[in-house]
């Protein structure tokens, strides 16, 4: 029975009157209460769809004005990031939350959600303990920010410009940011996109960075331990974004098929953030526990109140 409520919510998914939202409250209930009977599979294609409807999205976008937000953006990304980072450091210790979940969260915090959670967690040789642990917590706070930040946005009276930069420098992930930029407005839409992926190209610096330091620490407390560095991971789904976006840029024949590809890229982003709720879990909660909840939390709103004094200060 479960499995073929499953499918039934999953088609649903696939109706433009169910928005990314109800999709994921769908996915969470289905999840905490039935349980996914699909969790192995739906698991595994939450990164390709999500990359795949991104890079669909990049032919609705214009090129030139892609460029000029994470142009503008650098400043904000790199102090935003950089204060993040060192926050998350300072609380970890307080909270006594494993030093290796604690890089995960501020990194996750900081940059991208699961994507910079995946790249720093090679870097840092991260078993499935602390893996879980920030995926866990950063996986909560971004679905509550799907809800909140529109609310907010409205009742701060912010233009689509100013709640794109916003969304795209405090939500977490990349499913989460175009959601929450759609509901608000085409516009917020564009820049809340634009600014997201922008901001993910900083997992080289930083996965690097982390690398570097976790050879260090090694070096320090493992007397013969390999000095190998692993490799990041580069989102190579953001150049095919640029190239979708150039392509409708300069290709009159895209230009006119790109609303098409831009509604396949919303549907396909509503049933990402359902396989993303659905792929929660109660043990999933438990394992998190209260302190790598509360790093999170106080980074995230570090990081959401920070970058909104910045953004209306300064628009």
């Amino acid at each position: 029975m479960k499995h073929v409520l499953f499918l039934v919510a999953a088609t649903a998914c696939l109706a433009p009157a169910i928005g990314p939202p109800i999709a994921l409250a769908m996915g969470l209930v289905l999840a905490l209460t039935l349980g996914n009977p699909f969790q192995e599979r739906t698991g595994k294609l939450v990164k390709p769809l999500l990359q795949t409807s991104v890079v669909l999205l990049g032919f609705g976008m214009d090129l030139p004005a892609v460029l000029t937000v994470g142009a503008h953006g650098v400043v904000l990304a790199a102090a935003t990031i950089g204060l993040t980072l060192a926050l998350a450091v300072v609380l970890g210790r307080m909270l006594r939350v494993d030093r290796t979940a604690s890089a995960l969260i501020g990194s996750g915090t900081a940059i991208c959600g699961g994507s910079a959670i995946a790249a720093v967690g090679g870097v840092l040789e991260a078993k499935s303990g602390p893996m879980t642990v920030a995926l866990g917590t950063v996986f909560v706070l971004n679905a509550v920010a799907l809800f909140v930040f529109p609310p907010l946005g409205h009742m701060l009276h912010l233009t689509q410009e100013q709640f794109g930069t916003w969304a795209g420098v405090a939500i977490h992930d990349v499913s989460s940011v175009v959601a929450a930029g759609d509901a608000y407005g085409p516009k917020a839409l564009e820049i809340a996109t634009a600014v997201k992926l922008s901001r993910t190209l900083w997992i080289v610096p930083v996965s690097l960075l982390a690398g570097y330091f976790h050879r260090r620490h090694l070096a320090r407390t493992t007397p013969g331990a390999s000095s190998q560095r692993a490799a990041a991971t580069i989102p190579w789904f953001i150049a095919l974004f640029l190239l979708a976006s150039l392509a409708r840029t300069f290709a009159p024949s895209v230009a006119a098929a790109a609303p098409s590809l831009v509604t396949l890229a919303k549907t396909g982003l509503t049933v990402v953030l359902f396989l993303i709720g659905a792929g929660m879990s109660l043990p999933m909660l438990r394992q998190t526990g209260w302190r790598p909840l509360a790093q999170g939390l106080v980074l995230w709103l570090f990081i959401s109140t920070l970058s909104l004094g910045l953004i209306i200060a300064t628009t």
